[in-house]
């Protein structure tokens, strides 16, 4: 069991002003794996006082410098990459081979390609008689969820760090260990006192403190969209910059003249990966009405196969959900989509067979879906593919549009051009065409209540950022 009994504030591991601890649970087995501190309101404030003072050295280190500290993080999270892909599979419960290349992999990415972007990034710029200066915007407040919990925390300590911020963190209490990780590859990368801090602890304490702090210029958030409302509130308060992150109900239009044969286990795959935990997923699969009966057919072969089972053995392609509140959600979703009249390809609310311990979902597919439905509307956050039929393209534009959220889409057509046609009126961040690759350097955000704000690459950087005008 891995304990972990200080904070990291101010450049020292540091105890807690308080003395409650929570438990961190393996997924897998639902055994406790560690322990964490419990932060307190007095643990967020050191915290944010040791950021404010380091920011204004950090704020005029040379960026050459700034790049070397980031390259140090990323080597140092890169050599521990089958530790920390272990670690996040007991944590969140992905498939371990997933969770080295995906969970670790990505995270030491982010920290080199910040490194390496604050070279070619434009810095300031002639306008008439001004020049516009691009300045970072301070103490950055953190707040991250558990379903991607070390590339999410690198998402936005990478280019707040690169920009000349300090940061105050708070990883998710249900998958926190990687992060204590990550503040030991800091500790040994020598970054400056202050410029990295870790508080651990609960949502409605930590993370509110972190949100109204008076010395916390900008808070970055990634969750629910129920708690980045919160997050906006308290925010609100003082005026502070905000970028959220927040849910998706995102669509797969699948066309008419769409190869369902390179569709549907594409269109699967990515409403499954991390066991539907993943903010992105494409959960609504739209077809027309003429293909259903084919599509039907075809999605049941694939979900099927998608075998639940723990994250470290190898024939496992499902594993466990996060937590028992977590599965018992996911549940609840699919026994409303069956009391809502929705018609159940495969799956269902009961337990894997054979699966007694740890928190797992059967892959499950509804059809006939519409789009007042429940399962239609709202996050479910779990292995669950709603197919929705339609009868022309336009009102397959109006079903994918018709959510309050705006994260991601997808289009299959045989006519890619008439596809980016489709994909550009769909009214989401990002939207994939035939199965368009994940490019890490691409914008990520959301529409509507998807959030606010862009992550990644250059576009990420510019999040952290102020812009001022220097007339001569």
């Amino acid at each position: 069991m891995e304990v972990r009994n200080k904070l990291y504030i101010g450049g020292e591991w540091t105890a807690s002003t308080g003395s409650g601890t929570l438990d961190v649970i393996d997924s897998n087995t639902e055994e406790v794996m560690g322990t964490i501190p419990e932060g307190t309101v007095e643990d967020v404030d050191k915290a944010a006082r040791a950021a404010a003072d380091a920011f204004p050295v950090w704020s005029e280190t040379p960026r050459e410098e700034r790049a070397k500290f980031l390259t140090r993080i990323s080597e140092g999270l890169a050599a521990r990459k089958d530790e920390l892909g272990k670690l996040i599979a007991r944590e969140v419960g992905m498939p371990v081979m997933l969770s080295t290349i995906i969970q670790a992999g990505l995270p030491a990415g982010v920290f080199a390609e910040m490194g390496e972007a604050l070279d070619a990034f434009q810095w300031e710029e002639e306008v008439g008689n001004s020049i516009v200066v691009r300045e970072p915007v301070g103490v950055v407040g953190a707040i991250t969820p558990w379903n991607y919990p070390l590339y999410q925390i690198a998402l936005k300590v990478g280019p707040a760090m690169a920009a000349g911020c300090t940061v105050v963190l708070k990883p998710s209490e249900v998958a926190p260990l990687n992060a204590f990780v990550l503040a030991d590859v800091v500790a040994e990368a020598e970054l400056p006192p202050g410029v990295f801090n870790l508080v651990s602890g609960v949502g409605p304490v930590v993370g509110e403190a972190i949100a109204s702090h008076p010395k916390v210029d900008m808070v970055s958030f990634t969750g629910s969209t129920r708690a980045g409302r919160r997050v906006m509130q308290l925010a609100a308060e003082s005026v502070k910059k905000v970028a959220l992150e927040l849910g998706g109900k995102s669509p797969n239009v699948i066309l008419e003249d769409a190869d369902l044969d390179a569709a549907i286990p594409a269109g699967v795959a990515a409403c499954y990966m991390n066991s539907g935990q993943t903010c992105s997923a494409l959960t609504r699969m739209l077809v027309p009405r003429s293909r259903l009966a084919e599509v039907e057919e075809k999605v049941k072969v694939v979900a099927e196969a998608f075998k639940p089972g723990d994250a470290f053995d190898p024939e496992t392609r499902l594993g466990p959900l996060v937590s028992a509140v977590q599965r018992e959600r996911v549940r609840g979703y699919i026994q409303k989509g069956v009391d809502e009249g929705a018609r159940l390809v495969t799956g269902g609310a009961s337990a894997p067979e054979g699966l007694d311990n740890g928190y797992f979902v059967r892959p499950t597919v509804f059809s006939d879906v519409t789009g007042d439905m429940t399962i239609a509307q709202e996050e479910i956050f779990g292995p669950v593919l709603a197919i929705l039929p339609y009868d022309t393209e336009d009102e397959a534009l109006e079903i994918a549009n018709g959510t309050v959220y705006g994260l991601a889409g997808a289009v299959w057509g045989g006519d890619r051009d008439h596809a980016e046609k489709v994909a550009r009126k769909l009214r989401t961040g990002q939207v994939d065409v035939n199965g368009g690759a994940f490019n890490p350097s691409a914008p990520f955000g959301g529409y509507k209540q998807s959030g606010i704000g862009r992550e990644r690459g250059r576009f990420g950087l510019e999040e952290f950022l102020e812009v001022k005008s220097v007339q001569r």
